[in-house]
């Protein structure tokens, strides 16, 4: 049977051979037949990295041992690969360090930020934030003796209008984990420093996905992992921003031996290193910190403007098609139209969400979904086609249609 083309085929047809990024998706290495939408959860596989990976075992730990410390550059690797993300985030150098989880950099930036800002007894938080993120909020306000005070984005102003010079820091992200809702970081950003309060901004979902400008939005602190559009592999290291004008007074929490000024000298007490070295805290894990090196090459002479046109552009026609083949069969798209708003997710809301997403990913559509009933399809700039997106779409729509997936609730752990 023949099958005729649609409008939504000739769309994406279009915008496909206008991609002026499509030659990029040769440095990622995704199983042929794989619409690969779940990015925003776990980069695919660099081409880059399986070389990198054998050289740094085979060679650099293999044969050089102890001596790849110095001779391969492994002790300079936080800071270096620290200073390869702080360019993907608008950051000049020197202001960024590399290793340990989101979970310790997070701890790091609220308990530093908290500490600068003495006699001020509140905490905010978006109460929507990662669950990771309102936990440690709740952790370092109990060793401080805080407050947490949970106040959605949309809320901030008006309340850092009425209570802001109690307030001493305010941790959000730019993007709704959920929903794929994008905030207004300057604005943010600006009503936190107009109460005398800091900003601590989570950029897991973020970076590398468009351009990111904490410089120039004079943020104090931001964190982020290196596994979602990174790419740097599960359990990739995650990342810390600390602005130039807070290091001379930056405290850390955890003073670990090599954020020493004099690591080497092994002295009784703790006197920190100068500038962002002094959140470095234990051994850098080298073997899986190498890997998002190379695995950050993939942004190499990438204008992040363009990644984010050809995203809106991608999550507009996903939109599009949402509208037109899967709300006749009441799936509900959720995250925003308005491109302003629109991060680099898309998020549908379905009862059976889990039930769809396994059933897509038997037909080759590997996404998430989010408790209880939300889709998330993520879409990177740097490998995702039009085309791509509207088989997703056709193959949901068929799915639904013909009630084949699985109703039941789903079992703990993730969607796989």
């Amino acid at each position: 049977m023949t099958t005729v083309p649609t409008a939504l085929d000739a769309r994406a047809a279009r915008s496909d051979a206008d991609d002026v990024l499509a030659p990029l998706a040769e440095r990622f290495l995704i199983p042929g037949g794989v619409v690969y939408l779940d990015g925003n959860s776990l980069g695919p596989l660099p081409a880059a990295v399986p070389p990198a990976l054998a050289d740094l075992v085979t060679r650099q730990w293999g044969t050089d041992l102890i001596r790849s410390w110095n001779g391969n550059g492994w002790w300079d690797a936080p800071l270096r690969v620290g200073d390869t993300i702080g360019r993907l985030i608008g950051a000049a150098p020197g202001q960024t360090v590399a290793g340990d989880s989101t979970s310790v950099q997070l701890f790091t930036a609220l308990s530093a930020a908290v500490a600068l800002r003495p006699g001020r007894p509140l905490l905010v938080t978006d109460p929507g934030h990662f669950p990771t993120d309102r936990y440690l909020a709740e952790a370092v306000a109990r060793r401080e003796d805080l407050k947490v005070r949970h106040v959605p984005p949309a809320g901030l102003a008006a309340f850092l209008a009425e209570e802001g010079e109690r307030v001493a820091v305010v941790s959000c992200s730019p993007v709704d984990f959920r929903t794929g809702e994008l905030y207004d970081m300057a604005a943010i950003t600006e009503a936190t420093h107009r109460a005398g309060a800091l900003a601590v901004w989570d950029l897991c979902h973020a970076a590398g996905a468009m351009p990111l400008h904490v410089d120039a939005l004079e943020a104090d602190f931001a964190v982020g992992c290196g596994y979602k559009f990174l790419n740097g592999g599960p359990g990739a290291p995650a990342y810390l921003y600390a602005a130039h004008r807070h290091h001379a007074s930056l405290e850390t929490p955890l003073t670990g031996w090599t954020g020493h000024a004099n690591p080497f000298g092994m002295g009784p007490d703790y006197t920190p290193a100068p500038g962002i070295a002094r959140a470095r805290i234990g051994t850098p894990p080298i073997l899986s910190l190498l890997a998002l090196e190379a695995a950050l090459t993939v942004f190499d002479g990438v204008d992040l403007a363009e990644v984010r046109a050809k995203s809106l552009s991608l999550t507009d026609f996903f939109l599009h098609c949402t509208t037109e083949l899967l709300a006749p069969l009441g799936i509900e798209a959720v995250t925003p139209a308005d491109p302003a708003r629109r991060a680099g997710h898309v998020a549908l809301r379905h009862p059976h969400a889990h039930g769809l997403a396994r059933a897509l990913a038997e037909r080759g559509v590997i996404i998430d979904m989010r408790a209880p009933d939300l889709l998330r399809f993520g879409v990177n700039a740097l490998y995702t086609t039009h085309r791509q997106l509207l088989t997703a779409v056709q193959r949901l729509r068929d799915i639904v249609r013909d009630a084949a997936y699985d109703p039941s609730p789903p079992a703990p752990g993730p969607v796989t």
